[in-house]
């Protein structure tokens, strides 16, 4: 059981990528663009420009796509990662100590996750697998397969 599941681990973090990427993204393209209903519920923007609220949807968008592409995962993951732990400390935390008293678990969410694909790379399905220096077929691992040694 645990062989098959280590065998599926790179396409389950793959199609986790691109959920959290796709998602993440979702919520930029709300606020630029005024999707799905936009900030105020009848397709409102934020004014561009201001601070700090556009640059983080600008963030979301942007690097929320690219993690869903699975390009540049890991850097994308790490500015996004940081972003949300701003608006999780900045925001959130100053409401109240609890994530769940303060509204901040979404915030803290999208921060661990980021985080956690900043670690793993972009498993299957990502572009990232395309631009790898060293194929297996070439004897070498992929960056995103590379072994810590312990």
């Amino acid at each position: 059981m645990t062989g098959r599941l280590n065998s599926a681990q790179p396409y389950a973090l793959g199609l986790f990528r691109m959920v959290v990427g796709l998602l993440f993204a979702c919520h930029g393209a709300v606020s630029l663009f005024g999707a799905l209903g936009g900030v105020d519920g009848d397709g409102g923007t934020l004014e561009t420009g201001a601070w700090p609220n556009w640059y983080a949807a600008l963030i979301e968008l942007v690097c929320g796509s690219l993690v869903l592409l699975g390009l540049g995962t890991r850097a994308a993951a790490f500015l996004s990662s940081g972003a949300m732990a701003y608006a999780y400390f900045k925001v959130h935390q100053p409401e109240a100590l609890w994530p769940i008293e303060n509204n901040g678990e979404g915030a803290a969410l999208y921060c661990w996750a980021m985080f956690l694909l900043v670690f793993t790379g972009s498993g299957a399905f990502g572009l990232d697998r395309l631009f790898a220096r060293h194929s297996p077929a070439e004897g070498g691992q992929p960056a995103d397969q590379a072994r810590v040694a312990v």
